[in-house]
């Protein structure tokens, strides 16, 4: 009689399932969050790489995020139309666009950046605050291994 296991078990045990696993917990929640205030998250990154880098190139903020540039245009168009960046010819070179942050897409990054914070709460709340900051530690330590 051959030896029968749960299903799943051996899967369930791969770090890299459980780190996908976590990942798209984690995900699902930062989008909720950002959808209360009507961000999805693609906008979030482009915006928060703006304020990073900004007055960046349309070019560079697309190699930098990794949007293909077809849908960093569409980003930037929906940014732009909630007055959120502005898009002005670079004075350096006339030929480029430079994004820019504005004091409102500012102020929405600091809302975004509370909404971010209680998702990632969530995400980490069966963890004490010693396991948390071993937790974080860990995944640093192993992102870092890859980068």
């Amino acid at each position: 009689m051959a030896e029968t296991e749960p299903a799943l078990t051996r899967i369930r045990a791969l770090p890299s399932w459980l780190l996908n696993r976590a990942s798209a917990r984690g995900r699902r929640l930062v989008s909720e969050a950002f959808a209360q205030d009507g961000m999805r998250m693609p906008h979030h990154a482009v915006l928060s790489a703006v304020a990073d880098l900004g007055p960046v190139a349309q070019a560079q903020l697309g190699r930098t995020t990794g949007f293909d540039p077809k849908d960093m245009v569409g980003i930037l168009n929906d940014l732009q139309a909630e007055g959120l960046v502005t898009r002005a010819p670079d004075p350096a070179d006339r030929r480029k666009n430079a994004i820019t942050i504005t004091p409102a897409g500012r102020r929405r990054l600091t809302h975004l950046a509370a909404l971010g914070d209680e998702a990632n709460e969530a995400l980490l709340a069966a963890l004490t605050p010693v396991e948390r900051e071993l937790f974080l530690a860990l995944l640093a330590k192993v992102v870092e291994d890859a980068d």
